[in-house]
């Protein structure tokens, strides 16, 4: 599982293998030394934005170096894929992480491609810059839960974090232990969703979730208290009689803000957090400046119509790494009390019919690639006896 803990600079090679420049790559063509052989990996990239079929197999991308003190090189074992991963695809949020990437080309006409996308990895350190003290060469990282393939890990580091940042950065809520708050997920049958009803109920809280009813065991068996299905009619009829909510995490948008608030406790310090946010649209549209100051116009305004009308917070919700919430992780991993719910599982060969399944939406958990086939046996042993004991747990607390 990647960790961030020594991560504002650290590279995370998304979908790679190894590849040295003549022959098979050996320990020293991937470490890096000043004098070592030129290496080559194995990736998917696009040389622009558009739909699946900009996605191209290259074995010529050279091997990056660490050029700073505090890199890590992974060599990546797997990598699991997210609906962002589709949007950038597409070229969304463009501008801006073009600009994360490196802040000296934003005003320049130097192009981000080709571009490797992903996010999520699980691999094996190759090389560290002499800074790096949390991580050596060898470390699975970071730190990998031992009772998990790198494919099962691959799938939790992004959705960790954003569940961790909305909770208890936009939510409000206390890390590590919220009894008695009442949480309504929507979309809770997706990554997010799972994850985070996996991690509320790890610490103490009262989760209702909305999914369709064909994810209902699923959910069910994750842990959720209550669970509405929103194919059913009315989702905020529904819940009518139910009593009301200290946090809404919102993984669906659209209208969804119009009548979960109403379901929020009023004028007790409630907050509705959406991670559904029109930033990087806005950004890619307006540009850098103007779409910030927009977006940030649209939040103040919703923020203030919320809180006079029924005392309640509105937030948005993002991505932000932690790499000692991931160590935290870890832990809950191993001890049984979040599993990882992957639901497909692609060849590196296949990773556009991986962005197509992805694409086709109603998730039921983590979509992942295996990038490295080194671990095929041991995966499959780990990914089979995973399952069984995953589907047991799941039954099990379903009655």
């Amino acid at each position: 599982m990647a960790s961030l803990g020594a991560m504002a600079t650290t590279r995370l090679l998304g979908f790679l293998t190894w590849k040295a420049a003549a022959g098979s790559a050996s320990a020293r063509a991937v470490h890096g030394s000043a004098g070592r052989q030129q290496g080559y990996m194995s990736a998917w990239v696009i040389d622009q934005y558009g739909t699946n079929g900009v996605l191209r197999h290259t074995e010529e991308i050279p091997i990056p170096e660490i050029n700073s003190s505090s890199d890590i090189m992974i060599k990546v074992n797997a990598a699991s894929l997210n609906p962002l991963d589709v949007s950038m695809r597409a070229g969304y949020g463009a501008k801006l992480l073009k600009l994360r990437r490196d802040p000296f080309t934003v005003m320049d006409s130097e192009s981000e491609f080709p571009l490797i996308l992903g996010r999520d990895v699980s691999g094996v350190v190759v090389d560290c810059g002499r800074d790096v003290t949390h991580f050596t060469p060898g470390d699975e990282v970071s730190h990998k839960p031992k009772t998990l393939s790198h494919v099962e890990a691959a799938s939790i580091p992004y959705v960790a974090s954003t569940s961790l940042s909305a909770l208890v950065n936009a939510g409000g809520l206390c890390r590590d232990s919220c009894p008695n708050k009442r949480v309504l997920i929507t979309g809770g049958s997706g990554g997010i969703g799972t994850f985070a009803l996996q991690l509320l109920k790890a610490w103490g809280a009262h989760v209702t979730v909305t999914c369709s009813q064909n994810a209902e065991g699923l959910v069910r068996g994750l842990g959720a208290d209550e669970v509405v299905d929103y194919t059913a009619g009315n989702v905020a009829e529904q819940m009518e009689e139910m009593e009301k909510f200290d946090v809404v995490l919102d993984n669906v948008g659209g209208n969804t803000e119009e009548w979960a608030m109403d379901l929020l406790k009023p004028w007790s310090g409630a907050k509705y957090v959406t991670l559904v946010t029109p930033f990087l649209f806005n950004t890619d549209s307006m540009g850098l400046l103007d779409g910030t100051l927009n977006a940030g116009l649209t939040l103040q305004s919703k923020a203030a119509q919320s809180f006079v009308s029924n005392g309640v917070f509105y937030r948005w919700g993002f991505y932000a790494p932690d790499g000692p919430f991931l160590d935290t992780i870890s832990l809950l991993v191993d001890a049984g009390k979040i599993l990882p719910v992957v639901e497909a599982q692609f060849p590196f060969s296949q990773v556009p019919q991986a962005f197509h399944k992805l694409e086709q939406g109603h998730a039921r958990g983590k979509t992942v690639v295996k990038v490295s086939e080194e671990e095929e046996g041991l995966a499959e042993e780990l990914m089979e006896r995973s399952y069984a004991e995953t589907e047991q747990e799941i039954q099990k607390n379903a009655k």
